[in-house]
């Protein structure tokens, strides 16, 4: 099922609507990697990732991985596992997906810039838990703990970024 979500933060998903922060660079049809942008466009859910110590497994229609300590996203763009998940040390910079805050509990990978994987067009854009204070991401989309459960649970696939 397909979700949209709009610059004024907002993801639909059929009939229902969330509130939803994005990144700080606003929605962007040239995305790049470091600008803070959300990139434009259908943004396909690939799998989801989730810290079993603090969550159970989420319904979804994708797979569902747990995450471990270990577990990174590389974001350093002329390094081969550019957006690709790393095991951490990873030997290039890469971003730490176990992590104290709870923003991380629930990841859902979001496909771009990942077939093929391009240098420099953006990595690691997910959908995630957001702030308390919806505060803006660096590129991703983030929504409330109980909201962002709901919209896997309802089905959701893709996300339209418009």
């Amino acid at each position: 099922m397909r979700g949209t979500v709009t610059s004024a933060g907002i993801l639909t998903l059929g009939t229902r609507t969330f509130r939803a922060a994005l990144g700080y660079g606003g929605i962007r049809g040239n995305k790049q990697e470091g600008d803070g942008g959300t990139p434009a466009g259908l943004l396909p859910l690939r799998t989801v990732l989730y810290r079993p110590d603090r969550q159970s497994a989420p319904i979804c229609a994708v797979p569902v991985r747990t995450l471990a300590p270990d577990d990174g996203w590389c974001d350093e763009s002329g390094h081969p596992s550019y957006n690709r998940p790393v095991r951490l040390p990873a030997g290039a910079r890469a971003e730490a997906l176990w992590r104290d805050d709870a923003v991380y509990d629930i990841i859902g990978v979001l496909g771009w810039n990942d077939d093929p994987v391009r240098p420099g067009l953006g990595s690691a854009i997910f959908l995630h838990v957001a702030r308390p204070d919806y505060a803006p991401t660096e590129g991703c989309i983030a929504l409330a703990p109980d909201d962002v459960l709901a919209v896997l649970a309802g089905g959701l696939t893709e996300i339209l970024v418009v």
